[in-house]
């Protein structure tokens, strides 16, 4: 009788081993959530200068812009969140961290290799596992070229491009500026993260699953 093979394929392993660690996090209470800024450093009457999206586990929940000063919810976490007395809060505070992030965008945009409106992409993330904060970090996007990647759990900058480096420095000396981002990260988004994670929890589980960063 042919015996069969004990081994199996580097793709078919790597499949069961990314299995194993979804249902681990699932397991462990996984959670993350991530905050999504578009920063114009001009725009035209009527339009935004700033949107900002909301994800909860890869799900888009939330969407912001600076035109209407609003926060419209989306899907069933977001009404939710709705419901809830953190809606005016997170409201204001979408609304103080755009004005912040274009004041950044001004400010640097004379190093910025562009004579046209500049735009910067601002992505804040925080995750937490097993009821504590496990990760948080800011990564900034100029005119489309990743630049510059915050790892706020030890306050470490990492150079994305080159021609950011002069940002950088500018902004490591700044420590106002790098109390502001911990802040927000550990503060306001780990305190939202924490809330939010009940809700979802508590939510019917789709056909299919749901996602998880």
């Amino acid at each position: 009788m042919q015996r069969m093979p004990l081994t199996c394929s580097p793709v078919r392993l790597l499949s069961l081993l990314l299995l194993l660690l979804t249902a681990l996090e699932i397991m462990v209470g996984a959670h993350s959530l991530c905050f999504n800024f578009t920063i114009k450093s001009w725009s035209r009457p009527g339009q935004p200068w700033c949107e900002a999206q909301v994800f909860m586990n890869k799900n888009l929940f939330l969407q912001y812009d600076s035109d209407s000063n609003m926060v419209k919810p989306l899907g069933l976490l977001g009404k939710k969140v709705n419901a809830t007395s953190t809606w005016g809060e997170l409201t204001q505070t979408l609304g103080e961290v755009g004005r912040d992030l274009r004041m950044l965008l001004l400010d640097i945009k004379p190093q910025i290799k562009t004579s046209g409106p500049s735009t910067l992409q601002v992505e804040m993330l925080c995750q937490r596992e097993a009821e504590r904060c496990t990760g948080a970090s800011w990564q900034f996007t100029i005119n489309g070229e990743k630049c510059l990647l915050l790892d706020v759990m030890n306050m470490t900058w990492t150079v994305i491009n080159h021609e950011a480096s002069k940002i950088k420095e500018t902004w490591k000396k700044d420590r106002g500026l790098e109390k502001y981002f911990r802040k927000l990260s550990l503060g306001d988004c780990d305190h939202w993260l924490r809330e939010f994670s009940g809700h979802w929890e508590a939510m019917p589980e789709p056909t299919g699953g749901r996602s998880t960063w």
